[in-house]
């Protein structure tokens, strides 16, 4: 592994770690203490990234010497140390290289993700909530906060819409990959005929903006509108109207939020999520653009298909951008996204450095 060049320059990172610690002993530094915070955090962030880097460096020197040893004299006790080091070693190894793949400005940030199952009643929103469980196990397995902002109960099974909060470092980064539509063919539980049937769900992912990205609102463009909060089935979380509702009129775009117990901080969290909205909104319209001036013939994968999920006449989920597919859909259903990601990730870097 090198410590300098490529995507990873040890000497610059410990250069920008001492000037954060020199930042930190100016009198000034906590006169304005989110500010203070936000750069303490950072900081904290590259030197955990340094931490990584020589721990991976020396796990595979060790490996590395092991194997030269064993190549120079067979030793079953050895051999036994190195084949139970190996895979931790790997997925170590794995899981630092997909970081070094987020270089999107806003990779490190929180991620808003929604869930809106498409036409087809039960079915689609089954399958919105089986998306949900996936999301929520592969937020868990990576040391994600979750929280739900809104839930929207199916009316027999399932949801009719869902937006999460998942928070960590690289959240947007790693989730940005699942925006679009998901397929799903299987055998309906819901259907008497046992008959197949394929249902869609689209998934929306947006970075959480700090407050150092400023999107304007005009108060006038809002309607606010209160209700109770619900949950899973139906039910009545409080008694109070505490759950908010923000339609942005010149767009029609509607955020919720009933995590919160105060209306207070439900509307924080709605307008927060109104900015998100808005500012990809542009972002979508700038892409559009450069796609035009460029003479792209590829349409911009808002709303397009994404992969595909088969639980009948085979198991097989398939992913249309990149090609990467497996037929375990049981381990793909219970959170492990990470080689979809990875092969997306991979693919998008190729697509901005052509050959």
């Amino acid at each position: 592994m090198h410590a300098s060049g490529g995507l990873f320059d040890l000497d610059a990172l410990n250069e920008s770690i001492a000037q954060g610690e020199n930042e930190m002993t100016a009198p000034d530094f906590w006169d304005d203490n989110q500010r203070a915070q936000e750069k303490v955090a950072a900081l904290n962030e590259l030197k955990k990234r340094r931490d990584n880097f020589l721990t991976l460096q020396d796990q595979v020197e060790e490996l590395a010497l092991t194997a030269e040893m064993l190549q120079a004299e067979p030793d079953p006790e050895l051999k036994a140390e190195l084949g139970d080091n190996f895979p931790g070693v790997q997925e170590h190894l794995r899981a630092y290289r997909l970081e070094q793949l987020l270089d999107g400005p806003y990779d490190q940030s929180d991620a808003i993700l929604e869930i809106h199952p498409g036409a087809g009643g039960t079915e689609a929103q089954d399958w919105g909530e089986m998306l949900l469980r996936m999301y929520m196990r592969w937020a868990n397995q990576h040391g994600f906060a979750v929280e739900t902002a809104n839930y929207e109960a199916g009316e027999e099974a399932g949801i009719k819409s869902v937006t999460l909060l998942i928070k960590g470092h690289n959240a947007y980064g790693y989730l940005h990959p699942e925006k679009g539509v998901h397929r799903l063919v299987r055998i309906s539980p819901f259907d008497s005929a046992a008959r197949r049937h394929t249902s869609f769900a689209s998934v929306d992912v947006m970075p959480i903006l700090d407050e150092s990205i400023e999107v304007e609102i005009d108060p006038s463009d809002l309607r606010v509108d209160t209700f109770r909060a619900s949950g899973a089935g139906g039910q009545h979380i409080n008694k109070t109207e505490s759950a908010v509702r923000i339609t942005h009129l010149p767009t029609g775009i509607v955020t919720s939020s009933q995590a919160e117990r105060s209306q207070l901080q439900n509307r924080i969290t709605a307008m927060n999520m109104l900015k998100s909205k808005l500012y990809e909104l542009e972002e979508e319209k700038k892409a559009k653009e450069r796609a035009q001036i460029e003479g792209e013939q590829k349409e911009i994968g808002w709303g397009s298909q994404i992969r595909s999920y088969v639980f009948h006449p085979y198991t097989l989920v398939k992913d249309a951008r990149t090609g990467y597919e497996t037929h375990d859909v049981i381990g793909v259903m219970d959170g492990d996204l990470d080689p979809f990601i990875n092969a997306y990730l991979q693919w998008n870097l190729a697509q901005k450095n052509p050959r």
